[in-house]
């Protein structure tokens, strides 16, 4: 059994696949995604119900899951009751926010689905996971999609708001905890300054960050194995 971590997938279906097989991923192993599921790339909601049907596989809640949802939540009142006309100016800038921030063709695909399935993407993404915490071989780890906002080493988990960990962005500068490695998405490593290696997965200071951009020209899918380090990527750098 191995242990498997994903960064931002961005609705990269295709590259999503090309990973998997990379790992040779199986019903034996465990996958953790973190979050970013949809928005940007072309198949977001083919990608998010793919995650959805795999049993081993835990997605964290990231910053565009929860514009989604609350986009979602607008889109099925607009179908169900009232016109776009009628929105209220905060439901306006939710999907205006969402719509910059690549959400045009996660809607374009989530209206497209059956009464049934727009429910189970809405429940899906309204009980994702906000962080998780294992060991592997001895090594702990911690998984959140952003960052630790507002972070202390004596902090507990349960006291970091939502914005805190699908928001805020971490501070790879120093290591947050001495024993504890923290894994996280959304900031794609190539804007990560002083990276010698942009586009690849970074590890510096008790961090792993494995958003190599996904969903943008120049950017790919990255996953790591915890077992053993080792990296996998969807296409060249």
């Amino acid at each position: 059994m191995s242990t498997f971590v994903i960064g931002d997938i961005h609705g990269e279906y295709e590259q999503l696949k090309v990973l998997l097989a990379k790992m040779n991923f199986g019903k034996q192993d465990k996958l953790y995604v973190l979050g970013d599921l949809v928005d940007r790339g072309p198949d977001p909601i083919k990608t998010l119900q793919f995650l959805m049907r795999l049993s081993n596989c835990i997605c964290l809640v990231g910053n565009h899951e929860f514009m989604a949802y609350m986009g979602m939540k607008i889109l099925l009142k607009e179908v169900t009751e009232e016109s776009v006309c009628d929105f209220a100016e905060e439901d306006q800038e939710k999907l205006k926010e969402w719509m910059l921030n690549g959400g045009a063709v996660t809607i374009a695909d989530f209206v497209g689905l059956s009464r049934e399935e727009r429910k189970e993407v809405m429940e899906y993404l309204g009980n994702l996971e906000t962080y998780v915490e294992l060991e592997v071989n001895g090594q702990k780890y911690l998984m959140v999609h952003a960052g630790l906002g507002n972070f202390s080493e004596e902090k507990p988990m349960e006291e970091y708001t939502l914005d805190d960990l699908i928001w805020a962005r971490a501070d790879y500068s120093i290591p947050y905890y001495k024993d504890k490695i923290v894994v996280t998405g959304h900031t794609p490593t190539q804007t990560i300054p002083d990276n010698p290696h942009p586009g690849c997965i970074y590890r510096a200071n008790n961090h792993i960050v494995m958003d190599c951009g996904a969903g943008f020209k120049e950017g790919r899918l990255a996953g790591i194995c915890l077992e053993n380090g080792k990296e996998y990527y969807a296409k060249e750098n």
